[in-house]
């Protein structure tokens, strides 16, 4: 078993980190192989909308670009599972998140694509006020339901329940392990 988890913040270490690092507890706990992919330490370049909005993204699911984009995809593809971990600005995902996720749907989205039928946990972590954690939440639910995979938990941590959200975020990350290990993909 192999989970990936993909995550983006302006800091390494701080509350996106955190949770990122807690959740890969909870999986390691379980003894599920993990991969971390910061998306911030990637070159992933906007799309380009080609081919009249739909190029070869809709015709096979790859990208014309060449940057680290389709290194992950793969690997995305080729996991049991999936967790996304966000900071929150504005409401919304990060903006090296957004430029994935840009991509991923238009090669996934409007054709029975590889991340089809995939389980995912969803992550957005807010500081600040924190009140658009649950607002990126649901962009995020959103985009994966419009891939055809399927969210098993999602997350809202800020700054004011870290305290008790990062032992949740163990726990979560152990029962999605478990879940994977029973054939939650199948």
């Amino acid at each position: 078993m192999k989970t990936v988890i993909l995550w983006s913040s302006a800091n390494t270490d701080g509350l996106t980190a955190a949770a990122k690092d807690t959740f890969l507890a909870g999986l390691h706990e379980q003894g599920i192989e993990t991969e971390d992919i910061f998306l911030n330490g990637l070159t992933i370049r906007p799309c380009l909308a080609c081919g009249n909005g739909f190029g070869q993204c809709l015709s096979d699911g790859s990208c014309v670009q060449e940057d680290d984009f389709a290194a992950v995809y793969k690997k995305l593809v080729e996991a049991d599972g999936i967790v996304l971990v966000t900071a929150v600005y504005f409401h919304d995902l990060t903006e090296q998140f957004k430029l994935f996720i840009d991509r991923l749907r238009r090669c996934e989205a409007l054709r029975d694509g590889d991340l089809k039928g995939k389980t995912c946990t969803l992550v957005a972590c807010a500081g600040g006020s924190g009140n658009g954690a649950v607002e990126c939440l649901n962009i995020m639910e959103t985009t994966v339901r419009h891939m055809k995979m399927t969210p098993t938990d999602r997350i809202s941590i800020t700054r004011y329940n870290r305290d008790y959200m990062l032992p949740a975020l163990r726990s979560s990350g152990a029962r999605y392990a478990q879940f994977l290990t029973e054939g939650g993909n199948d």
